[in-house]
């Protein structure tokens, strides 16, 4: 089964086009050569560019020499508003010292103590589903982002999505959303930092959502020095001193690392999800195999549900939540030999790297079962990037891998998923979205 992809730009490269259709779709801005090329390079007024696809290339950068590549500060001044110095866009010793704090609160005991309020987000969306479960088409992204809003609350403050604050920080990320379509065309450009811009309600809709956060922050803070709160990621992150300076995250800090973790753990879960759910309408022998899955109430049974972690999995190659990522050269390089002066724009597309023609077999069709083959491992290993890689990867990856499969499992058990009325077009915004949404139908599954 091969689900639509965007269309490729044809001919050469042009900065003019980009700047026009940026707020359209940037990934039929692309060339389709990049599909088969190893690195491309592209020159206009204002950046010097290499699109890196040779997994040699991407290891060197992510894994090997990860501080020469730093994160493109053009991209962060794109997120600032919002994510503030956090650490999804900060670089060198600060990046070092929040992810000494960071780290701990997504270890394994903690997935497993994280476990139930996940369940419990699960059951509430199929609940939560049930009225539109008519056959009726509608659009699944605003139920996605739904009940990814709700496991990040959930884990972080033990909190529901019915909760009136949290329910007000969803509310305003989806206007957020919509109004940051320069974001990744900014970084992607390399356009000079005069020329980046936030609206009046890109900033309002941040200041909105760091103004909520900094209510639960503070509130957290009451409740860990009265000896009460609960023992959820927030009070772990709250209470963990760097290991090397013994430093807590200031209010301000832990306000940044909320609003990365709602960015980085709720956009692009929604985005997997919905993606993944429109994966399983077109292929309906797939979905009865995660139908057939035992129901999963236990961390330890998670192992058997094989089928919806392979389709998750899929899905994040097919449809790579952020299919886009910049870092910049500190120096000059020589990639691929090719000189790389300083401050050169290295583009990293999971996008392309996923759908390499060179490196996958069949790259465009939709085959959870890949993931067993021999090529399917090898390529997991060396070109399967959704959570990026080396000691910037997200340290949520193991989070997202429990959180999906498991909403999957518990969705496809109480629905049967069909097609609904249009095919959806991917287009890059802050994640990768259906440009008119994700259209499908429900109808509660029979179940003997």
């Amino acid at each position: 089964m091969i689900p639509p992809k965007p269309p490729s730009r044809k001919g050469k490269p042009s900065v003019w086009r980009f700047l026009r259709d940026f707020r359209k779709d940037i990934l039929s801005a692309q060339s389709g050569k990049l599909y088969r090329a190893w690195m491309a390079e592209f020159r206009s007024p204002f950046i010097h560019s290499f699109t890196c696809n040779d997994p040699k290339l991407i290891a060197l950068i992510l894994k090997e020499r990860p501080e020469d590549f730093p994160k493109s500060g053009r991209m962060a001044a794109g997120l600032a508003p919002l994510l503030g110095n956090s650490s999804f866009i900060s670089n060198g010793a600060i990046w070092r010292h929040q992810r000494r704090i960071i780290d701990p609160a997504f270890e394994g005991g903690r997935l497993r103590q994280a476990f139930p309020q996940i369940l419990a987000a699960s059951d509430a969306a199929v609940a939560r589903l049930g009225p539109a479960a008519d056959g009726t088409p509608f659009d699944i992204e605003p139920e996605t982002a739904h009940v990814a809003a709700d496991v990040i609350f959930r884990t972080l403050f033990t909190l529901p999505i019915e909760d009136e604050t949290a329910n007000a920080v969803f509310s305003a990320f989806r206007t957020h959303q919509d109004a940051q379509p320069m974001v990744n065309a900014g970084g992607l450009l390399a356009l000079p930092r005069w020329l980046h811009f936030h609206s009046r309600r890109t900033k309002a809709s941040a200041e909105r959502i760091r103004g909520l956060i900094a209510g639960l922050v503070e509130q957290r803070a009451e409740r860990i020095a009265a000896g009460d709160a609960p023992d959820d990621l927030a009070t772990k992150i709250m209470t963990t001193p760097d290991p090397e300076t013994g430093a807590l995250f200031t209010p301000t800090e832990m306000v940044d690392e909320v609003a990365t973790f709602f960015l980085a753990g709720h956009e692009t879960s929604a985005s997997a999800l919905a993606w993944a759910l429109y994966l399983l309408a077109r292929s309906p022998e797939w979905q009865d195999r995660l139908a057939a899955e035992p129901e999963v109430r236990d961390f330890s049974r998670l192992r058997d549900i094989p089928a919806a972690r392979a389709v998750f999995r899929e899905t994040l190659r097919l449809y790579p939540p952020v299919a886009m990522t910049v870092r910049t050269t500190t120096r000059p390089e020589t990639l691929r030999d090719r000189k790389a002066p300083k401050g050169a724009q290295l583009v990293l597309s999971p996008w392309h790297l996923h759908r390499h023609e060179r490196l996958w077999e069949q790259p465009d069709a939709f085959d959870p079962a890949r993931w067993e083959t021999e090529n399917g491992k090898t390529c997991q290993r060396e070109a399967f990037t959704p959570f990026s890689a080396g000691p910037r990867a997200c340290p949520g990856a193991g989070f997202a891998m429990i959180e999906g499969p498991l909403i999957l499992s518990a969705l496809v058990r109480a629905y049967r998923i069909e097609q609904g009325t249009a095919e959806p077009v991917p287009v890059m915004r802050l994640t990768l979205r259906g440009k008119d949404g994700i259209s499908l139908r429900l109808t509660p599954r029979i179940r003997a």
